[in-house]
């Protein structure tokens, strides 16, 4: 027996056949525990930490409103302004390092034919815990450290203090940084690489185009939409650092050298329980992540070419 078609109504309105109904009642059963877990831990908490950032709490007392007071403060906080040029330092050097250094990568794995072992290797790292990345790289990073021990040994000179010295701490997280998050982007470099067309590749060769100049004027230019999503992520991400700060220093220190936002946010909230200017800290954050957003989508038309874009 076949499946009830709609029933004509008068006016020319169908009635919905039970099928229908019955499979859209299962889509709603289906997404349901998304949506619901979605507004529980994603929703709930964006709009308490607003109405937060306007107040003065505790976690224990009541509620006082205090207006922009949080904000007024926040931003003639040195240790806000010292956590977002930290912040901005870590996303301006892992950022175009961390995709330039992929790029390279993915295409010198291109034509290996044992790149899926290279692929794993690359991509260990993003599916290991930030925690135990954090961690393997605080021991290398001790003075007496497999990277201390090769410095020493290869330059001759005493190995640098990498946690301990202001101006390396940050540099060594941007290092962790880098590392963890390789091996995804060259997997989503090399997936772009391969859809690249063959017949404009061919095209290239036969008016005598060579491997830099194919690269340079052909692959990299329709590589540049994933490397303009990769870009979005990569700051996003790099605006997020937390635990890599958490793990690898110690007390975002020495001097607060490698405190951001988001190690700020956590001090302020669950170090000093001041969640009102804890929850203020994390809308500028907001704030700071959508400017920095949209300037990077303003700048996609200087730099993104697609395939079929216009000549």
């Amino acid at each position: 027996m076949g499946r009830s078609v709609a029933t004509p109504l008068p006016g020319g309105l169908r009635k919905e056949a039970a099928w229908r109904r019955r499979d859209r009642s299962w889509g709603y059963v289906f997404v349901a525990p998304q949506v619901v877990g979605m507004a529980i831990f994603v929703l709930l908490p964006f709009v308490a930490s607003l109405v937060l950032a306007f107040t003065s709490w505790d976690g224990l007392t009541e509620l006082t409103w205090v207006g922009f007071e949080n904000f007024t403060a926040q931003l003639q906080d040195e240790l806000l302004l010292r956590s977002i040029v930290n912040t901005l330092l870590i996303a301006v050097i892992t950022v175009p390092l961390g995709l330039g250094f992929a790029v390279i990568i993915a295409v010198a794995l291109e034509k290996l034919k044992t790149r899926t072992l290279y692929l794993i290797l690359f991509f260990a790292p993003v599916v290991t815990s930030t925690v135990a990345v954090a961690m393997i790289w605080q021991q290398m990073f001790r003075s007496d450290g497999v990277l201390s021990n090769a410095i020493s040994k290869i330059f001759g000179i005493t190995p640098p203090d990498w946690l301990g010295d202001p101006k390396l701490a940050l540099i060594a997280v941007c290092i962790v940084s880098i590392w963890s998050s390789m091996g995804l982007n060259v997997i989503i470099f090399m997936a772009g690489l391969q859809n690249i067309s063959p017949s404009v590749i061919e095209a290239a060769r036969i008016d005598g185009a060579g491997a830099f100049r194919l690269f340079m004027q052909i692959r990299l230019p329709l590589l540049s939409p994933i490397i303009f999503f990769s870009s979005i992520v990569a700051f996003i991400s790099s605006l997020q650092t937390f635990d890599t700060v958490f793990i690898l220093t110690q007390d975002a220190g020495p001097d607060n050298a490698t405190r951001t936002i988001v190690y700020h946010i956590y001090d302020l909230g669950f170090g000093r329980f001041e969640f009102g200017p804890s929850s203020a800290a994390a809308v500028i954050l907001l704030v700071l992540t959508l400017v920095i957003t949209v300037i990077q989508f303003g700048a996609q038309k200087k730099f993104v070419h697609y395939e079929d874009d216009p000549v």
